[in-house]
């Protein structure tokens, strides 16, 4: 065995196929063809020498020898970023990356930020993938960004979380509501009404049934939505209420497709916040446009 001949290009597609258990999936991440990625794995198996999956029916798993090697090619990895961190850092931010997840509802917010962050600094590469709380929870985990702007953060894990800007939650309704109109509603007044919901584990989701918890309410649901714009087409249907980012409803007010009703208690203020991985060195550019965030935040309600 002489690992001195393994690639950092190997190495980077074996920690692909680890991380997805699938070549197929690998491939995919990678653009890479499945036969090339499988030759690649095969050749650095035979730099190992000893077998790095084993195939239990239609699924792999990593060997002693694979798991192993994965661990090392995860320090390898972080090791690679934090070279290329310094290495943009001696030459400044202005020529360094930033990778960014933020949750769904920020991006009626965050990306207007972001774009006057890249037009103050046109020589940073920047990357942006917008997801569910579960989908940054996971790249979260496995270190995949630099920065993520979520709502709450998770209790479960160590990291740094920094408020930079509220959330105002808003309850909206069709405009023909039999509560349009009316004044400091009482929440009880809510105990039989449907509500359309976000999925299970949704910030937003929490903290409503928390607030109506608090007034003895228990939210009716009538259906479970996936996305913000869904929910207001179901909503502005006449299905039932629901409880928004004001970020997110600002065009349907406007048009007269939503109305928000003065229930007692909303808004519901949340707080935006900016979270990354204790311990994580963060990069010129990543530090940059945290400072961005909040030197350019959102005024504050009220």
């Amino acid at each position: 065995m002489n690992l001195r001949h393994a690639t950092l290009h190997q190495l980077r597609i074996f920690l692909a196929v680890a991380r997805h258990s699938s070549f197929a999936r690998a491939a995919e991440d990678l653009h890479l063809s499945p036969p090339t990625l499988s030759l690649q794995v095969k050749q650095l198996a035979e730099t190992v020498g000893q077998p790095l999956f084993e195939q239990l029916g239609k699924k792999i798993y990593l060997t002693a020898a694979g798991k192993t090697l994965a661990e090392a090619c995860e320090d390898i990895q972080s090791r690679m970023e934090r070279l290329s961190e310094d290495l943009a850092a001696l030459q400044g931010v202005e020529r360094g990356s930033l990778k960014l997840a933020i949750l769904t509802t920020v991006k009626y917010t965050v990306p207007k930020l972001l774009g006057g962050f890249c037009a103050a600094h046109p020589g940073i590469e920047v990357a942006m993938l917008v997801g569910n709380r579960e989908k940054l929870l996971q790249r979260l985990a496995n270190n995949e960004d630099d920065l993520y702007i979520m709502g709450q953060p998770p209790e479960q894990m160590d990291v740094v979380s920094e408020a930079f800007a509220d959330n105002p939650l808003v309850l909206v309704a069709p405009p023909d509501h039999p509560l349009t109109g009316k004044k400091k509603i009482a929440p009880s007044r809510l105990n039989s009404e449907p509500f359309i919901l976000r999925e299970p584990g949704s910030g937003t989701r929490l903290t409503a049934e928390k607030f109506f918890a608090s007034q003895g309410v228990t939210l009716k649901n009538r259906l479970e939505v996936g996305s913000n714009e869904a929910i207001k087409q179901t909503v502005a249907g006449g299905l039932g209420l629901a409880v928004l980012s004001a970020t997110t409803v600002t065009s349907e007010l406007a048009l007269g497709e939503l109305v928000l009703l003065d229930v007692v208690g909303f808004p519901l203020i949340r707080r935006w916040h900016v979270v990354y991985s204790r311990g994580k060195r963060l990069s010129a550019a990543a530090l940059a446009f945290k400072y961005w965030l909040f030197e350019h935040r959102p005024q504050p309600i009220g």
